[in-house]
């Protein structure tokens, strides 16, 4: 293979005013520009990348203080990115106690059996995000099993939006026969034949009055710093060099920052404010107007607030999604209605006008959009505020953005519709989706590759949320998981493929996870790519992830992780 010099290399020279800090060559670097260039070596200085070509270019500006590390072949990429995190929440999730994976039903009921026996008689027990879709039965625990399991506590097996109570929990949440919502999204599930609630909450969990155990332990701000800072540590250690928090406090916006000022921060943090959607429009449009007053939406390239968040629709891996054609009766899903095409847990005319405040407050918008139903009405709000404003500048997003179609996908590239995907899902979920829904309606579950070739551009998140671990997790962040389903839609426990026309080639999940990310971070002038005058956001892996076995893929390892030219991870051999 011939290596070339990215740039010119003779005014590169004479433009260096000092000798490089680091050099990294021979090695294969894939830089991940826009003609995915091949170089052999690296220059540092002060952070950034000086120069990137052959080995001779490159070592002849080398000077008397240059380190320099022979790669010995080894393949260098820029640093990857996840486009969405929950990682305060996600780092705090065992601090009181190890939860262990659940499997099935069986799993669940011997948990929370087990913390009947620690807590309190009284005290909530509380099961949070363990998907049906992942259980080997596939469905809510019942009511009557849960009153078994803990009949002195009130329990609540919550997955998002959605929830399963035990008859305790229903009654301290005065849920009964005769209970009447307050007229928000959602509904209390009822038995048909005596109208009792059946224990299961669709898009409403916020009627459940859960209460912490008074027994739990109490975590300090030191302590939530440093859990938080383990977790930045294991992002390190996969490749993760940014992030995006798509439902950020403002806590969580202020310990970045803390530690950025401390000088821990190993990844970069673009954040997203959370904003409820409950009040009044305009009330709607203070509070974002709020978040575009703090000063780190004029943050820096480590630490910024990029936009807000909303919630549209519930959940895909809970039944809730907002889709087009109703979901279909179900045992898995319990659902006995054939009109039931899930929850908007915003009315779609709110859009526009929260949608208009963000743009008129230069912040992105993004909102969790499972279904298609939810997907399209994103879109068309999107497409209604652009013909006053200019929308594309502010890159707006579609958060999940899961069940899509051929129209969707044409609008994204259009309008300059962003999209941040959790391939993770394809993996774990599709032998549920396929239980529940045909092959023909499942064409257009995550079309990464129409998304490719349309001129969309999405990024792969993870929607990590509990647990330190990358594969533990209980939604994994491993990238290199992420990347390989996405090349082989090849999901767990299923034959086959899933629709293999939309896999990713290699070169198109590589830039999933790097330079598409970068654009909807806005981070592309910094960092999603080895080129000159960027960050040195670089990792060095363990394979050729460009020609090495296809499932070799999912298994590689990360040698050593830079951020801004500085290392921040190391594999121990």
């Amino acid at each position: 293979m011939t290596y070339r010099s990215i740039g010119i290399v003779v005014a590169l020279v004479s433009t260096v005013s000092a000798a490089p800090d680091l050099i990294l060559h021979n090695a294969k670097v894939i830089t991940v520009d826009d003609r995915f260039s091949i170089a052999q070596a690296i220059a540092i200085e002060d952070g950034r990348i000086a120069i990137v070509g052959s080995n001779d270019d490159v070592l002849k500006l080398m000077g008397a203080d240059t380190k320099t590390i022979d790669q010995k072949g080894k393949t260098v990429m820029p640093g990857l990115m996840d486009s969405h995190t929950h990682p305060s929440g996600a780092s705090m999730y065992e601090f009181d106690h190890p939860v262990p994976t659940m499997e099935s039903i069986d799993d669940v009921l011997r948990y929370v059996k087990r913390r009947a026996t620690v807590l309190d008689d009284g005290d909530w027990i509380f099961v949070s995000q363990v998907f049906i879709t992942r259980l080997k039965e596939r469905r809510y625990p019942s009511r009557d099993e849960l009153d078994r399991a803990a009949p002195k506590n009130p329990v609540m097996f919550r997955t998002g939006p959605d929830a399963s109570l035990n008859s305790l929990a229903l009654k301290l949440s005065s849920i009964d026969k005769d209970f009447k919502g307050d007229g928000g999204p959602g509904h209390v599930e009822t038995d048909s034949k005596t109208g009792e609630p059946s224990g299961i909450l669709r898009g409403c969990t916020r009627y459940a009055k859960y209460r912490a155990p008074k027994s739990g332990k109490s975590a300090a701000e030191q302590d939530r710093y440093h859990r938080l800072l383990s977790l930045f540590r294991d992002y390190s250690s996969v490749g993760i060099t940014a992030i995006a928090d798509r439902a950020a406090g403002s806590s969580s916006v202020k310990r970045y920052k803390r530690m950025l000022d401390n000088g821990e921060l190993p990844v970069r943090v673009m954040s997203s404010r959370s904003i409820g959607t409950g009040g009044n429009p305009k009330a709607i449009q203070h509070s974002i107007t709020k978040v575009a007053e703090d000063p780190l939406c004029k943050g820096d390239d480590m630490v910024r607030i990029v936009g807000v968040k909303i919630f549209l629709d519930g959940g895909m891996l809970t039944g809730s999604a907002r889709m087009r054609v109703p979901w279909g009766l179900s045992r898995i899903y319990s659902i006995d209605d054939p009109k039931y095409k899930g929850v908007f847990r915003t009315a779609p005319e709110k859009l526009a006008p929260i949608i208009t405040t963000a743009v008129e407050n230069n912040l992105q918008f993004t909102a969790h959009s499972v279904g298609d139903g939810a997907v399209h009405a994103l879109i068309d709000a999107y497409i209604e505020v652009g013909k006053k404003h200019n929308i594309r500048k502010t890159r707006p997003c579609i958060t999940h953005s899961n069940f899509m179609s051929k129209e969707a996908v044409e609008k994204m590239a259009k309008h300059g519709i962003v999209a941040d995907i959790q391939p993770a899902w394809l993996w774990l979920d599709t032998r549920t989706l396929s239980k529940q829904f045909d092959n023909d309606r499942l064409r257009w579950f995550q079309p990464l590759n129409s998304i490719f070739k349309s001129g969309a551009i999405a990024g792969g998140g993870s929607d990590h949320m509990q647990k330190i671990g990358s594969l533990r997790a209980v939604n994994p962040y491993n990238p290199w998981l992420g990347m390989w389903i996405t090349i082989t839609r090849t999901p767990r426990d299923y034959k086959g493929q899933l629709h293999p026309e939309e896999a990713l080639t290699r070169r198109q999940a590589i830039r999933f996870y790097t330079s598409n990310n970068a654009h909807i971070l806005f981070l592309e002038h910094a960092t999603g790519s080895i080129e000159k005058g960027k960050a040195a956001d670089i990792i060095v892996i363990d394979r050729d992830v460009l020609n090495c076995p296809v499932d070799d893929i999912r298994n590689t390892k990360v040698l050593q992780t830079y951020l801004n030219g500085k290392l921040v991870f190391e594999r121990k051999v």
